[in-house]
């Protein structure tokens, strides 16, 4: 087999000039939309289509680079458009590179880091001028897209296929486990949960005690009224125990927790006694929606004397243990980031980006970059450095 990459073979000994973006492409600010008629036109911001109006900024094929908020979002639009302050729109010249091109070339680059933003991310005009694009020739752009734009069909197709296959898993799941969590007055003995459960709040620690990231020092991780907030340096407690947020929106989610941990105040610590099996238990509890007994204020929250009053059914441990064993395999292939079908989905994109990235790795010249510092000097150029 050659010795050459794809890339290589497809530029056949072709040259690929790298030139700054504002070489081949204009930037266009965004204007206001409020006074505007309704119509089918979308209206673009950072985050995708707000709203739809009856005329445009621009009709002809673009790459629309966010101004502020949420920067990596890029899109590419062939049709008219109107765009609001927040995003840029791109006057291309088609002669020298081909819209979507530039756009797949665009999406590999990591524009977080050329954030100006002192607490909103922000891109200036100024620093995405400078950006270095690869420019081969146009047939060569051409056959790239063509491929990218199958990889994209192909990608979004499966990802469709199992996105659906994933959410009828969890409808399926969801019957079973109403099914098997459900029974009839008198067909089991009913108790509160005060009888066959401790529960207690955890122990407050400071927001500075807490670190985003496990390390040596920091290894336990610390659990607030929505799951995990960080890690600390010490455990609370240790064993097998269930956790329930206590308040916020989403209080009442139930966590399963075993071995070593620090609960917050914000969560509710719960041990089962002998006759509660924890993994069942953690099945009951999800199922019968705590958040809906939260207190309706700004501030939602959970009492524990609340919590104790709730009754539930109790089987024999046996039949427990046997239901709390289908239901996590359920669990497992529809939850799981590591197994399952979520995984299979995060590995194709994994896959689309690994195939983009290699196509549209040009090999970057020294000499293009002495050519650049030169015409910088000549004409006075002030901006950030460019990206490499």
């Amino acid at each position: 087999m050659s010795g050459l990459s794809f890339i290589e073979r497809l530029l056949d000994g072709a040259d690929v000039v790298w030139k700054p973006l504002e070489k081949i492409a204009k930037i266009k600010h965004g204007r206001d939309w409020k006074k505007l008629a309704a119509g089918n036109v979308p209206v673009y911001g950072s985050g995708g289509i707000m709203g739809y109006v009856d005329t445009h900024s621009y009709d002809k094929p673009t790459v629309l680079i966010p101004r502020k908020g949420s920067i990596t979002n890029v899109f590419y639009v062939d049709t008219a458009f109107w765009n609001v302050d927040t995003i840029y729109y791109t006057e291309i010249n088609e002669e020298t590179i081909i819209p979507k091109f530039l756009y797949y070339f665009i999406k590999t680059i990591d524009l977080m880091a050329l954030d100006t933003g002192s607490g909103r991310p922000s891109l200036t005009q100024a620093i995405l001028n400078r950006i270095e694009i690869p420019v081969p020739a146009l047939n060569v752009q051409t056959e790239i897209v063509r491929i990218l734009d199958t990889f994209t069909s192909l990608t979004t197709e499966l990802t469709t296929e199992l996105t659906t296959e994933l959410s009828t898993r969890k409808k399926q799941y969801n019957y079973y486990r109403d099914q098997l969590l459900s029974f009839e007055e008198g067909e089991v003995e009913w108790k509160t949960l005060g009888e066959v459960f401790e529960m207690r709040a955890g122990q407050h620690i400071s927001a500075s005690q807490i670190m985003q990231n496990p390390s040596d020092e920091y290894s336990f991780p610390c659990f607030g009224g929505n799951g995990v907030r960080g890690f600390v340096e010490k455990k609370s407690h240790d064993g097998e125990y269930l956790l329930i947020g206590r308040q916020g929106a989403l209080c009442g989610n139930v966590h399963r927790m075993k071995g070593q941990f620090y609960a917050t105040e914000h969560a509710v610590v719960v041990t089962a006694s002998k006759e509660i099996d924890i993994d069942w238990a953690f099945h009951m509890l999800t199922v019968m929606n705590l958040n809906q007994y939260a207190s309706q204020s700004a501030q939602p929250g959970l009492a524990v004397s609340k919590l104790q009053g709730l009754k539930i059914p109790i089987p024999s441990l046996d039949e427990q243990k046997h239901t709390a064993l289908i239901l996590d395999k359920f669990d497992t292939l529809t939850s799981s980031i590591s197994e399952g079908l979520p995984r299979e989905i995060k590995l194709r994109q994994q896959q689309y980006e690994y195939y983009r990235d290699l196509l549209l790795n040009f090999p970057k010249p020294v000499a293009n970059e002495v050519q650049y510092e030169q015409e910088d000097h000549q004409h006075n150029h002030k901006e950030s450095p460019c990206l490499t």
